[in-house]
């Protein structure tokens, strides 16, 4: 966001960001997306994406980061965000640690989803409210940006329709999650419950099957893993999801999280006023979240 607004920046260097609606301004460059809306420049495709290189070969001067806000790169997505339950092994064995159900590993993913009135930003405050819940817990995910429309798509081709990937906290409010029979949503999606970001890396620049994913409490690691363990893939993710169900350029499918979150330690933890979350992926960047209230 710069000057009240939001708009599409690209960072080039780690500490400088160019402001893309400006830079063609100046060159008298006519983009094929408004250049406020990331969902326009997703939807705009390949000719959208040349357009910003076009741009990044020219020379100017870049906005300092740090000078910055930054928005969510969706801030508010068109639909709900897609997500994975149970996607790395540990994590459904501890999870089945509690349960003691003698429940199988799945054969087909479990697929829920968070209301986009939960996605909030990379450095925003996450809403916490003892009246609502006091079980805050963190799951840091890797999340899939869909680049453009498709149904019945095949594992072999469900690559050509990703735009990016960023990072998402699955942040869940698990006694609201107990409370409503074990159904997932409301407990998924409080307001601020999807922080975000802090920005979309583009599929070429990106191999999602080894990235180091790592959520930490006040500077302690609370999960540590590596996209390689991965039950279901991101081909297979999308071809399940896309079966008979159109999915569209700007949708997020958040792909699961690994062990070590809070309702399963000994004793429990819980997120509580006070604490930051930092949800980082390798490649991407690190999300940093305090908890207000």
């Amino acid at each position: 966001m710069r000057d009240g607004s939001a708009r599409v920046g690209v960072l080039r260097d780690g500490e400088h960001v160019l402001d893309v609606g400006e830079k063609a301004g100046r060159l008298k460059l006519k983009l094929p997306f408004d250049a406020s809306d990331m969902l326009a420049l997703i939807s705009s495709g390949a000719a959208g994406l040349a357009a910003v290189r076009k741009l990044l070969q020219s020379k100017g001067t870049d906005l300092a980061l740090a000078g910055l806000k930054l928005l969510a790169p969706i801030p508010r997505p068109r639909k709900n965000v897609f997500c994975i339950g149970w996607n790395y092994l540990e994590h459904f064995a501890e999870g089945e640690a509690i349960r003691h159900n003698g429940q199988d590993l799945p054969a087909y993913p479990v697929f829920f989803s968070k209301a986009p009135t939960a996605v909030t930003g990379p450095y925003d405050a996450i809403p916490y409210d003892a009246k609502v819940s006091e079980q805050i817990d963190w799951e840091v995910e890797l999340a899939v940006i869909i680049g453009k429309n498709g149904k019945n798509i095949s594992e072999n081709e469900a690559l050509d329709y990703v735009f990016g990937y960023t990072v998402v906290n699955d942040v869940t409010a698990r006694d609201l999650q107990r409370r409503h029979g074990g159904q997932w949503l409301k407990g998924k999606s409080l307001d601020g419950a999807c922080p975000m970001g802090p920005w979309i890396v583009t599929r070429d620049e990106l191999d999602p099957n080894n990235l180091r994913v790592v959520t930490r409490v006040n500077g302690i690691p609370k999960q540590d893993s590596n996209t390689r363990h991965l039950y279901f893939k991101v081909p297979r993710l999308i071809a399940e999801l896309s079966l008979g169900m159109t999915l569209e350029a700007g949708d997020i499918i958040s792909t699961g999280t690994p062990p070590g979150v809070g309702f399963a330690r000994k004793p429990p933890e819980f997120l509580k006023p006070g604490d930051l979350l930092e949800t980082e992926i390798e490649g991407i960047g690190r999300l940093e979240n305090r908890i207000s209230g």
